[in-house]
């Protein structure tokens, strides 16, 4: 990748981001819009992962005794400078489940405490909730986002009528997995402090894909995934927990070793895989030359150059907000008539277009999330599809 313009506008030419395609080896069966669940890596960072997967093999207990630890708190300061907060309030994860759940277990609930939620959050957090429930008897809480919100005080009311006293954490989605929304994370974090209630946000589609900064949210906890929008291989993501918090979370695993203040408590899993660890320095060097600004820009373009297209076309709906500002590449899309699994199915067998059904939590449709090395010719071909399917 190289001679990338400095300055970021709507202007950057095609063979720009031509040229970032060519940095991803893709498969030529089908289109893949359906880059949510797993962005793969770039070409120079996959190469630099297998060549550090080579090097941890030869140098053994060696590295892992010696090297490793020099290696993972430089790759944490730069995850911090990146995300927005203090290395200190940072630990490397497996992704956002494993990082919200430590958060959901390790919180010091008693019998009666509250904790609210939506039913559009992820299902592996809603599952860790209802096991607090059976286990300590907290109550659960849910609301339900609307799928185009009139003002972000529309969404910061809905949670604010469904706290009580009694309400301990409230978990947000900073961006929702199967629409695309994006929630005013600092809107909602100002309202709760307020009232007492400390906020978990489940950034697991955010980092890397729009410009933010934790430290900006004003959350108490947050987790992400880097293996979406970062580009790192399977197996990373990031924990926050604000300074004055990492002592109310109790390990989940045996851990003495640290002070209860020190959020490397919450980090001993045992031996990781190592150079996936390592591979987050080249995917944060990579998308750094692109820069967010300039990635998020073409995103949210990508994003409406399709959306745009098949507005007011019969019996095609959306399910993400109108309002580019409430999303960015993330967007869901169904036809009246059809299930969102066939829709899926069909997409995929006939006009090979890879995608994921939802069918959840008032959702019902496709999930569509190109990649910056997506190009408008591919999203033609599936928007024809698209009102191809509506007429028949």
């Amino acid at each position: 990748m190289q001679n990338i313009p400095e300055t970021v506008n709507s202007s950057i030419p095609d063979d720009f981001w031509l040229q970032i395609r060519n940095d991803y080896k893709l498969k030529p069966d089908y289109i893949n819009l359906e880059n949510g669940y797993y962005s793969m890596m770039a070409q120079p960072v996959l190469e630099n992962y297998l060549n550090d997967i080579r090097r941890v093999n030869l140098e053994g207990s060696y590295y892992m005794r010696t090297v490793q630890y020099e290696e993972r708190q430089k790759i944490k300061e730069q995850l911090a400078t990146l995300v927005g907060c203090d290395s200190t309030e940072l630990i490397i994860t497996r992704n956002t489940t494993e990082s919200l759940d430590t958060i959901i277990a390790g919180y010091k609930w008693t019998s009666g405490d509250e904790a609210l939620m939506a039913e559009q959050d992820y299902g592996s957090m809603l599952d860790m909730f209802k096991q607090q429930a059976k286990r300590v008897g907290i109550i659960n809480k849910m609301v339900s986002i609307p799928l185009n919100p009139t003002s972000d005080e529309e969404i910061v009311g809905l949670y604010e009528k469904a706290i009580t006293p009694k309400t301990k954490l409230l978990m947000i989605s900073h961006i929702i997995n199967i629409t695309g929304q994006i929630l005013p994370v600092k809107k909602i974090c100002d309202m709760a402090h307020r009232k007492g209630v400390e906020v978990m946000v489940d950034g697991a589609h955010a980092v890397a894909h729009f410009d933010f900064k934790i430290n900006e949210l004003g959350c108490d906890y947050y987790g992400s995934s880097l293996h979406k929008w970062l580009g790192t291989p399977l197996g990373a993501g990031i924990l926050y927990v604000r300074k004055e918090k990492i002592n109310n979370i109790w390990p989940l695993f045996g851990e003495l070793a640290y002070a209860d203040n020190d959020i490397l408590k919450l980090n001993h899993t045992g031996t990781t895989t190592v150079a996936c660890n390592i591979a987050i320095h080249y995917a944060i060097d990579y998308h750094s030359k692109i820069g967010i600004k300039r990635k998020e820009e073409r995103l949210r373009f990508l994003q409406q150059y399709w959306t745009t297209k098949i507005k007011g076309v019969p019996k095609i709906y959306l399910n993400t907000p109108d309002d580019a500002t409430r999303s960015c590449a993330i967007a869901n899309v169904g036809i009246t008539g059809i299930k969102p699994a066939d829709l899926a199915k069909i997409l995929l067998q006939k006009y090979k277009i890879w995608t994921v059904a939802i069918d959840s939590a008032n959702v019902k449709g496709v999930r569509i999330t190109p990649h910056i090395y997506t190009t408008t010719e591919e999203l033609d071909q599936f928007v024809a599809a698209l009102k191809e399917m509506a007429k028949s």
